[in-house]
């Protein structure tokens, strides 16, 4: 498993609507990017020029919201996933 570094955090992207409310399917181009998704991994935290550490907020398991195209998409064993700042992540749903 990958494990992030510093104050970063793997997400799982939850899906994007694939049908409009009336029933129409929407194409991939078309479909809202989530902004919302599962956390994953999580990284040990933010050093200050001191050396302290300022751990994460999030912990796994976490449904968060997090600002639209922000991260890093990885990929792994088929699946897609999205390394992020903590600074991206703007609530715990």
């Amino acid at each position: 498993m990958l494990k992030p570094l510093g104050d970063r955090v793997l997400i799982k992207p939850s899906k994007g609507e694939e049908k409009t409310k009336s029933g129409i399917v929407l194409p991939d181009s078309a479909q809202d990017k989530p902004t919302e998704g599962e956390v994953i991994v999580v990284g040990p935290g933010k050093k200050t020029d001191e050396g302290k550490l300022i751990p994460v907020d999030v912990k796994k398991g976490d449904i968060v919201i997090y600002t639209g195209y922000s991260g890093t998409k990885y990929k792994m064993s088929g699946e897609e996933y999205l390394l992020i700042s903590e600074s991206d992540i703007l609530a715990i749903k």
